[in-house]
């Protein structure tokens, strides 16, 4: 195969090999509906055609005829030469299971899915790059590529994680031998050092903890006869299976084992809703190979639907939405209604400064009635979309209404089946409940706005409706958003960072509620300053508008707004901005709930995602502000610590328990950043990827693969300069929650980053402190047992042994705790491996879920040796003692003394092979 039809056919099995939760559908066993999206910035290669089905039938083997997969769409860039693709109709780049772009710098070209839940929840996507689907060395490596997708799949779709672990390579198991982080232990190989540390080529083990020395690798047979497990390596050819109850290796340090409470793939796998009946397909034959679609979206167009009350904050969100944030080459049309529709205009074309200014024009100026017809208004965009396009495949509708209006269903199933995707801006507690589903069904944004309409939320969401082809430079990057309400001749004084990834067509948009306008004062980095009088002024709809010319200085802007009225008055502040350079991808802002709707007491988790393109962000400061229909605010601090709702640490996934709502209904969501000389990490990231095989042993011999590549140079810088940003989410909805006298219900969180080791004979453990409710305020006590298997823990904590924690006080929710104990097991000198897991209990008596299980081995030293010249003192001992017997037994025969020097030389030969045996028994493989 050539290496373009390589790329062609490896494209296509992507599609074969991964869904997330937006997209596929399990039909009668067959995926239907798998996403792939292939980025903007990648070369155009005419061969992406060829149709590949291996993960399909090798995703169908390993889960012993149960699913494999049926249809695919391939969305191809707007970028690409355009040729009888079909039109998109709700897919996004954004919404892909599974993207082909350029690497993550410090995975180089490893397969990797983003994971950032818990076990068995379904992940954000997988990333495959270009050299991955072209090169064909790869296969050495990863194995075949339609096997790889399925190692990945099963990270995305099923939420199991590796079997193996690169930073705990190997571990020393109950009967005291290093092994292998791997299931199954039947999987054969050898040790071999690729490292400077191995003098003598060998491996070597490390006397005080039993484990190879740095440079060991396992080094697997090519040729096996084990049968599992694809998440360890898919790519022995051997391997069709996943590691079930039966062969699971328990005792591995491996993430599978840590974050599913030692349940083997399988059975995480089988726990899936996609095997709720659990029913093999029961004729193969019926098997086809998949279906593939591909999709190719040109240019983007939107119409405004606009509910015309609250006209003042309606005016200003759209038209800072004309002129500032919708992409160039845009085509825009607009409509309204109340009760009946009207068009505004038909759709213009973005091409110029002049044409944004000419499309605000359009924007209503006068309240419409107070009934709200959405039906009107969605016929009328559809309307005015075809007679563009002809159709509204890919197009997009933004309905913004706070009407109440029960009958939209009179058009939902024509909308929504009609192509477009729609995004829906509800205002208030009176909107109609149903309005949501239109986004929902479609795929697009959904927001809810706050009756507060003197404060900037209707500006924030028009600022989060960008294109999600996945081409950030043309996106507008929302830098700052503060309002406040402000008092006579107060102040409202902010800083705002300009970092190095933006600076063009930066605005400062201000707005206020009296007559006259606030006073002004801008500061940028280098002391230049602007006041009221450089600003654009609108005083009709109170809004003042400054574009900075050309790209704007790097560093901290100060602004002030000055209330110069006679009467308190709501000042606002937005700052827009766009990537400074088309090659340096911009820090962008993700955020999102774990569900879209929850029943009171049941938690929520509130996830920011902060990265450059795909490296990660760390060490920033992220605070959300959720809103409820009355106007009552929760802000929250979220972290990226590894404990609590946060899965990984240091992945630049920020996160925090929800579970506090003031009533039922409809919630928004907003995210501030702020980050002070913040870091991308240096070291592997925990997402779950494909192992990287140094090597195969083949017919005997040692056959090695390429080192892995250095970190791509240009993409390894650690330090980013300060930044800012704001983002907004999808809005929610609670239910159930109760109107009387609230009670305690929430327990402390589950404790998930529990660790032990040992030290001398002591246990020392160490983990992140739980709060009393979830991950707030500080429990009362904790609950330590251990076990000689983890499964009892698991299953039967209460029946393991208790350790005592009199002495144990709970810290405030987010310190860490240290806790060092004797466990009893080891006095018996016949244990060293125990397990430990630990619950936490408020002062309710309400009890976490318990911790992860964690793993403490005490290492047993070989024997120490004196050195070699001892073999001769012992001798020399042996023959003075047979001298002295010899003078003191002068009547005993010859034949006596003989049989005395026969017993003399068994006994040192078996002296020797005792030495022998000891001394290469810690070096037992694992074979």
């Amino acid at each position: 195969m050539s290496g373009g039809a390589a790329v062609g056919a490896a494209l296509l099995a992507l599609a074969l090999a991964a869904t997330g939760e937006a997209a596929a559908v399990l039909r009668d066993g067959g995926y239907e509906g798998l996403l792939a999206a292939v980025h903007p910035r990648v070369p155009e290669d005419g061969r992406l055609l060829e149709m590949i089905t291996e993960a399909s039938s090798y995703l169908f083997n390993a889960t012993k005829g149960r699913v494999y997969f049926r249809s695919v769409k391939i969305l191809i860039p707007p970028t690409w030469k355009e040729k009888n693709y079909e039109k998109p109709k709700h897919e996004t780049y954004e919404k892909a299971d599974v993207i082909v772009a350029a690497p993550y710098w410090k995975h180089g070209d490893d397969p990797y899915t983003l994971q950032h839940e818990a076990c068995g929840k379904m992940g954000k996507y997988i990333h495959f790059t270009p050299s991955f689907l072209a090169n064909d060395y790869v296969t050495d490596i990863y194995g075949s590529r339609g096997r790889t997708f399925v190692h990945e799949w099963a990270h995305l779709r099923w939420g199991v994680f590796d079997e193996y672990d690169n930073d705990r390579p190997f571990y020393v198991t109950g009967q005291n031998q290093v092994k292998v982080t791997r299931c199954s232990s039947d999987l054969t190989g050898i040790y071999v050092c690729e490292k400077n540390s191995c003098s003598d080529g060998s491996c070597v083990i490390n006397k005080l903890t039993g484990l190879f020395k740095e440079g060991c690798a396992f080094i697997p047979e090519r040729n096996q006869t084990a049968v599992s497990s694809i998440m360890y390596m898919q790519s022995l050819s051997s391997v069709a299976e996943f590691c079930n109850e039966h062969n699971h290796n328990r005792e591995a340090p491996n993430l599978q084992n840590q974050m599913c409470d030692y349940r083997s793939t399988w059975e995480v796998i089988k726990n899936s809703t996609d095997f709720e009946n659990d029913l093999p397909l029961t004729n193969s034959s019926l098997i086809t190979p998949p279906s593939f679609s591909l999709l190719q979206k040109r240019e983007r167009v939107i119409c405004l639907v606009l509910d015309g009350n609250w006209i003042n904050r309606l005016h200003q969100a759209a038209e800072l939405y004309l002129l500032q944030i919708v992409e160039e080459n845009t085509y825009v049309g607009i409509v309204t209604f109340s009760d009946k529709g009207e068009i505004k205009t038909h759709v213009h074309q973005i091409v110029s400064d002049k044409a944004r200014k000419q499309l605000a024009s359009y924007l209503p100026t006068a309240p419409g009635g107070k009934r709200a017809n959405v039906c009107a208004g969605l016929r009328l965009a559809c309307e005015v979309i075809r007679k563009k396009e002809g159709h509204l495949y890919g197009s997009e509708i933004i309905l913004v209404t706070g009407g109440q209006d029960n009958s939209t269903g009179r058009c939902f199933s024509e909308v929504i089946n009609g192509g477009s995707v729609i995004h829906t801006i509800t205002v208030g507690s009176s909107a109609a409940k149903e309005i949501e589903h239109f986004s929902k069904e479609t795929g697009g944004f959904k927001f809810f706005v706050p009756e507060r309409l003197d404060f900037s939320d209707l500006l924030d969401v028009f600022t989060g409706i960008m294109s999600r082809s996945g081409d950030t430079f043309h996106q507008s990057v929302q830098i700052e958003s503060a309002g406040e309400s402000v008092a006579e001749y107060t102040q409202l004084r902010r800083t705002v960072t300009i970092d190095s990834t933006v600076g063009r067509e930066t605005f400062f948009v201000a707005t206020w509620q009296s007559a006259e306008p606030p006073e002004i004062i801008l500061t940028d980095p280098i002391g230049r300053s602007y006041t009221v009088k450089d600003f654009e002024l609108d005083s009709v709809f109170h809004v003042a508008r400054l574009q900075i010319p050309g790209t704007a200085e790097t560093g901290d802007w100060a602004y002030t707004l000055i209330n110069v009225h006679l009467a308190p008055q709501v000042l606002t502040m937005t700052v827009t901005s766009r990537a400074a350079n088309s090659t340096l991808p911009t820090v962008s802002v993700k955020t999102y709930m774990s569900k879209d709707t929850t029943y009171y007491p049941s938690a929520m988790v509130v996830y920011v995602q902060i990265s450059q393109g795909f490296s990660p962000i760390l060490g920033a400061s992220v605070t959300a502000t959720v809103s409820s229909e009355n106007g009552d605010t929760v802000s929250l601090e979220l972290l990226d610590n590894g404990a609590g709702s946060d899965i990984f640490k240091n992945d630049g996934i920020y996160s925090k328990y929800l579970f506090s709502f003031s009533g039922n209904g409809r919630y928004s969501l907003k995210v501030r950043v702020q980050a002070n000389r913040t870091t991308v990490p240096q070291t592997a990231m925990p997402w779950s990827y494909a192992m990287y095989i140094p090597g195969y042993v083949e017919n005997g011999k040692l056959k090695m693969n390429p080192s892995r590549p250095p970190a791509i140079k240009n993409n390894t810088q650690v330090r980013r300069g300060d930044f800012s940003r704001t983002a907004v989410g999808d809005s929610f909805t609670v239910s159930a929650v109760p109107t009387g006298p609230y009670i305690d219900v929430f327990p402390p969180c589950k404790i998930i980053d529990l660790d032990a080791r040992m030290e001398d004979d002591k246990v020392i453990l160490s983990w992140t402190a739980p709060g009393d409710d979830f991950d707030k305020g500080q429990a009362t006590s904790y609950e330590i047992r251990t076990s000689e298997t983890p499964l009892e823990l698991r299953d039967s904590f209460y029946n393991t042994t208790f350790v005592n924690t009199s002495t144990l006080s709970p810290q405030h929710a987010g310190c860490t705790e240290i806790f060092v104990f004797k466990p009893e097991a080891f006095t018996t000198g016949n244990i060293t491996v125990i397990y430990v897991a630990i619950r936490a209990v408020d002062e309710v008596f309400l009890r976490s879920e318990l911790s992860n299980i964690a793993q403490a081995v005490m290492f047993i030293p070989p024997m120490a040796y004196p050195p070699s010249n001892l073999k001769f003192g012992v001798s020399t001992i042996l023959l003075l003692f047979f001298v002295l017997l010899t003078a003191v037994c002068l009547t005993v025969s010859t034949s006596l003394c003989l049989v005395k020097k026969k017993k003399k030389k068994n006994l040192s030969e078996n002296s020797a092979n005792r030495r022998k045996e000891i001394n290469w028994g810690t070096l037992l493989s694992a074979l």
